[in-house]
């Protein structure tokens, strides 16, 4: 692990050997048997612990962080949640069984090598289970370190903006049967790569969308039927809501996120509810998609200062810090967002996006959006290797995909903060979806993405008022570039189509096209809602 401490800038001052035992047995409250690998300092007398908890399984690539943790003097209990990488009982998607944190807590507890010091680490479902092991008082618990992962589900992931995340949910059920088919191991799981995108393309595709799984494995996967069949605000979702757990949180807690995930929302209301709840929150985002700012040497060493400063006594860094896209620089911040203006820039006849709003009697912009032929996206908040910056000119470039954008601007501009769209629409259709996207545009004409977000419809109406909540921002449009704001009814398959019908979700199999009016006159001023920083312009 030295070379692992060298390349990402955290080596220890002192290190240590590192001891590990594979295979530890631990007793669930029910009884169920979990199986975790214990590492540990040569030489050290109980020093603190950091659990995580995995269902992704131990002895692979993610055993650089146990071991480089280990190397700095903690010790390490990286478990397996039940039903996975040989722990007995059955794994259930998002819905964590208590008995495993009961009973992990009761056992470590009676361990002679427990100092009585408790952290816990890990990104997207080993964050998770943090929001759920607080379900719980435990007065060990000292710091909790998360990343990418949200204290809610159902409407963060599963349901963002009313749209059922199609390509999210698949993609985390292609990524689970490969690593249960694959055994857990590595190389299996990569052979398991051969074809993948296109077998998750189709399944996107799948009518009725409760057998997309039986599309992509081969077999029902109960959990993700369970999904489909559930809208939000449902009782089935509230075993996967954890956010009344905010309060039993321990006092220190690092999250740490990315302005291409798909959960950064989730995590900056936790942001606000954490610190009003009186915990001490230090909060990093950065120019990541989902699960890659771990191992950066910005993500990595921001939260072992903060684990060495909770358990060692060293320093701590406080606040917030955020990376600027398009500055390419960190700032820091005392909160979340810092201060901002939010200024409205109008959508305007003939695709231009002004700071002034059109005065006379303009049509509208109009479009026809079909679901056999859903509108696709590129990059922004998807599963996998394909999230983050893309050029979107070839999506810009389609029929029922509607852009409006800036001249090219005098000064550079800088927005840090959250994003809205406003837009006065109608549609003969009341079953409808409008997305939004903002993109910056340079020199040579490449539309880069920069955040996005969108929203179904159900009730009927005339010209109705689509409120877009996109995810937030801390970007710097350069001066020439041009601020681009897209507007369509679909990007499939991250947001799933809209069948159009208002038929159940997991059974409909009917797709009916809707015609679109995007109104931008001085009676319907539809308008890009962005969160200047005072004095950065």
């Amino acid at each position: 692990m030295t070379l692992l401490s060298r390349l990402y800038g955290v080596r220890p001052a002192l290190r240590h050997r590192v001891r590990v035992r594979r295979n530890v047995e631990i007793p669930a409250a029910d009884g169920v048997r979990l199986l975790a690998t214990h590492y540990y300092p040569a030489g050290q007398h109980r020093p603190p612990l950091v659990l995580l908890r995995s269902p992704y399984g131990r002895g692979n690539a993610l055993d650089r962080l146990p071991a480089l943790l280990a190397e700095r003097g903690y010790q390490v209990l990286y478990q397996s949640l039940r039903g996975t990488a040989g722990s007995d009982g059955r794994f259930d998607g998002f819905v964590i069984d208590p008995a495993d944190g009961d009973g992990t807590l009761s056992w470590l507890r009676a361990q002679p090598w427990f100092g009585g010091e408790l952290a816990t680490w890990g990104a997207s479902y080993l964050g998770y289970v943090q929001w759920e092991l607080a379900a719980r008082d435990i007065p060990e618990w000292k710091i909790a370190l998360i990343q990418d992962a949200p204290s809610g589900f159902a409407d963060i992931f599963m349901y963002p903006g009313g749209a059922f995340a199609t390509g999210n949910a698949l993609g985390w059920v292609q990524l689970v049967e490969r690593m249960v088919t694959g055994g857990y191991g590595i190389t299996r799981q990569m052979a398991g790569l051969v074809g993948a995108a296109r077998r998750l393309s189709r399944a996107t595709l799948a009518l009725p969308l409760q057998e997309a799984d039986q599309a992509l494995t081969g077999h029902p996967v109960p959990w993700f039927r369970d999904w489909v069949r559930h809208s939000p605000g449902e009782p089935y979702w509230a075993s996967t809501d954890h956010r009344p757990n905010v309060a039993r949180m321990p006092p220190v807690v690092h999250l740490q996120g990315g302005w291409h995930d798909f959960f950064l929302p989730g995590m900056l209301a936790d942001y606000a509810a954490l610190a009003a709840a009186g915990r001490q929150v230090r909060l990093l985002v950065g120019p990541w998609s989902h699960g890659r700012g771990l191992y950066t040497r910005e993500g990595l060493a921001d939260a072992l200062a903060m684990l060495d400063a909770e358990l060692l006594d060293r320093q701590a860094p406080s606040g917030v810090r955020l990376f600027v896209t398009g500055a390419g620089r960190w700032i820091d911040a005392p909160t979340w967002p810092p201060a901002h203006e939010p200024t409205p820039w109008y959508l305007r006849p003939g695709g231009g996006l002004s700071r002034t709003p059109d005065d006379g009697q303009a049509a509208p912009s109009r479009y026809r959006y079909d679901p056999t032929d859903p509108t696709p996206t590129v990059g922004g908040t998807q599963v996998g290797l394909s999230a983050g910056e893309k050029d979107n000119r070839a999506i810009e470039g389609r029929a029922d995909v509607l852009t409006f954008t800036t001249e090219p601007l005098a000064e550079a501009v800088e927005a840090v903060g959250p994003v809205r769209v406003t837009l006065h629409a109608r549609s003969a259709n009341p079953h409808v979806d409008y997305f939004a996207r903002l993109c910056d545009v340079d020199t040579r004409g490449r539309s880069i993405n920069v955040c996005d977000g969108i929203v179904r419809l159900r009730d009927p109406g005339d010209v109705r008022v689509a409120d877009i909540v996109l995810w937030p921002m801390a970007h710097r449009f350069k001066r020439g570039h041009r601020v681009r704001l897209q507007v369509s009814s679909g990007a499939h398959p991250r947001f799933g189509r809209n069948p159009g019908t208002g038929e159940p979700l997991a059974t409909g199999t009917s797709l009916r096209p809707s015609e679109h009016e995007i109104f931008h006159d001085h009676r319907h001023p539809s308008a890009l809602w962005l969160p200047f920083t005072p004095g950065a312009s």
